[in-house]
Order: structure tokens, then C-alpha cells, then sequence
């Protein structure tokens, strides 16, 4: 790639990296099926009007909604409101592993030895990052590994879905997840009525969201999607594995966490064990999510 795609792709990486630090800031104000409720809701608003599917996608877009949408971007938001950001970040990567075993179930995808051994380094990684003193309990980590699990069969989903703009699906995933995630929130979340007096009081819950809608999602998507469609995918996707390296970094220089040896030893193990996953079998990815909890 030219230099400047090379920056760029970069840029893009740093941006999800970074969506980490703005998520766990927003949900220390905003209740976290509130706020994807709301990123949805922004992110509908500017895409939807844009873009139209195909009639016979309709039923396939409510399916990812629910499982993407709710399964796991909602469930990811909940597991970051408990733990710090620089875990979660390391935790996210398993979708990649997650998603070579989907494969392999759904449509017989072989896995071989070299994949295994991936998929090994990569759980192995994530159990010990575990054992992380700084983690509460075991219960966020759970929420996370089942909202990477519904990241791997919302790519079946994509995969059944057939030839979609991008940017429509995103849009009309967010129509239809946000009211489901609002719905969840007024049922399942406290403190909405006290919220709109705690934002006034405090600019960056706002600003993370506004980073998580506008940086992650609109600014990062688009200029992703353009590298991707003038450069191979095997070539830009590994780009990608820096994105936890710019979480943990930023979670250490902007949140003040705590850089132990689990999170450098497991996170290494771990990324070692995606990229195995990613090298050896091949990078297939769907359109709608190139990077699993951005």
C-alpha cells in the first residue's frame, strides 16, 4: 500500500483502539444498554436515510440486530462498564477465534493444526488475563467471551445475508437494535430520570458518546471501507492487531489503569494466538464489522 493508506489505516486502528477509553468513560455515567441504545439511535439517524436493502434482507437485518446489535455490542458496553478498558480491549479479540470455530460448524470450514494451535494461545491468553488483581470479579469477563460469541454468528448471519452495502446494513442494524437495547435499558437499568441532570454536571459521559458515534463509528467505518475496497483484505485486516496495543496504552496514560503483568503476558499470548487464527487460515470477514467491538 502507498504511504498514505498506510497512515490512514493506521488512523483507523487508533480510532477503535481509542473507542475503548471513550466507552468506559460514558458508561460510568450513562447505564451501557442505555448508551449503545443511544449510539444506535445517532447512528440510524445518519445512515439509514442514505441506504435501502433489498426486500428479502429485511428479516436477515432484524436477525443481526438482535444478535449484533443487542448480542453483542449491548452485552460488550455492560462488560466494559465492569472492568477497565485496556482488558476489555485484549478480551474483544477472541471474536476472530470465535469466529474460525462458527465456521467450522456452520459451514465445515477445516480448522487444522495450525489454527488450533491459535485458537489454544488464544483462550490461553484470555484465562490469564483473568486472573488480572484488578478485576472485580469473573462476571464481566463472561459478558464479554458471550458478546464475542454473538460477534462470530452475527458473521454467519452476514455471510447468509448476501451482497449488502456496508454502511446500509450498519444504518438499518442501528434502526432496529436501538429500540430493542432502550427497551432493555428501561427494564433492566436504573437512574434514567436523574441521568439529563448528571450530564449537565459532567461533559465527558457526552464525549465519549460523541467519540463512540462520530470517530468510531461514522469517521473510522468510512475510511476503513475505502482501504478495503482499493486494497486486498489479507493485506489491511492485520493492521487491526494494533488495536489493542492502543487500548492498553490508553487506558494506562488516559484512565490511570494499572499496566500488570497479566494484561502484558495474556494480551501478547492472546493477539499471538489471533493472529495465528487469522494467518494460517485465511482472514475472512464480513462487511459489517471488521473489527469486533468497535
Amino acid at each position: 500500500m502507498p504511504l498514505k493508506d498506510w497512515l490512514l489505516a493506521i488512523c483507523v486502528v487508533t480510532l477503535w483502539g481509542l473507542n475503548f477509553i471513550a466507552v468506559k468513560v460514558a458508561v460510568q455515567t450513562i447505564p451501557p444498554f442505555l448508551l449503545t441504545a443511544i449510539r444506535f439511535a445517532l447512528v440510524a439517524a445518519v445512515l439509514a436515510p442514505l441506504f435501502r436493502p433489498a426486500r428479502h434482507q429485511w428479516k436477515g437485518i432484524i436477525g443481526i440486530a438482535l444478535v449484533l446489535g443487542v448480542g453483542h455490542f449491548g452485552l460488550m458496553f455492560v462488560g466494559v462498564s465492569g472492568m477497565d478498558a485496556a482488558s476489555a480491549a485484549i478480551i474483544t479479540q477472541l471474536g476472530v477465534p470465535f469466529s474460525a470455530l462458527v465456521a467450522w460448524v456452520a459451514f465445515g470450514e477445516k480448522l487444522g493444526l495450525g489454527r488450533t494451535i491459535g485458537l489454544i494461545l488464544a483462550f490461553s491468553g484470555v484465562a490469564l488475563l483473568a486472573g488480572e488483581p484488578s478485576l472485580p470479579s469473573l462476571l464481566p469477563v463472561l459478558i464479554l467471551v458471550v458478546a464475542m460469541i454473538a460477534w462470530a454468528v452475527s458473521n454467519v448471519q452476514v455471510k447468509r445475508l448476501g451482497d449488502i452495502n456496508p454502511l446500509a446494513l450498519n444504518g438499518w442494524m442501528a434502526v432496529f437494535a436501538a429500540p430493542m437495547l432502550l427497551a432493555l435499558s428501561l427494564a433492566l437499568e436504573s437512574g434514567h430520570t436523574e441521568l439529563p441532570a448528571r450530564l449537565l454536571a459532567d461533559w465527558k459521559p457526552l464525549a465519549g458518546l460523541a467519540y463512540t458515534v462520530i470517530a468510531s463509528s461514522l469517521v473510522a467505518y468510512t475510511l476503513w471501507y475505502g482501504l478495503l475496497a482499493r486494497h486486498p483484505m489479507n493485506r489491511v485486516v492485520p493492521v487491526t492487531l494494533l488495536g489493542p496495543v492502543v487500548a492498553v496504552a490508553g487506558g494506562v496514560l488516559v484512565l490511570g489503569e494499572t499496566l500488570t503483568w497479566q494484561k502484558l503476558v495474556g494480551g501478547a499470548i492472546t493477539i499471538l494466538g489471533v493472529a495465528v487464527v487469522q494467518f494460517v487460515g485465511g482472514i475472512r470477514r464480513p462487511p459489517a464489522e471488521p473489527e469486533p467491538g468497535t
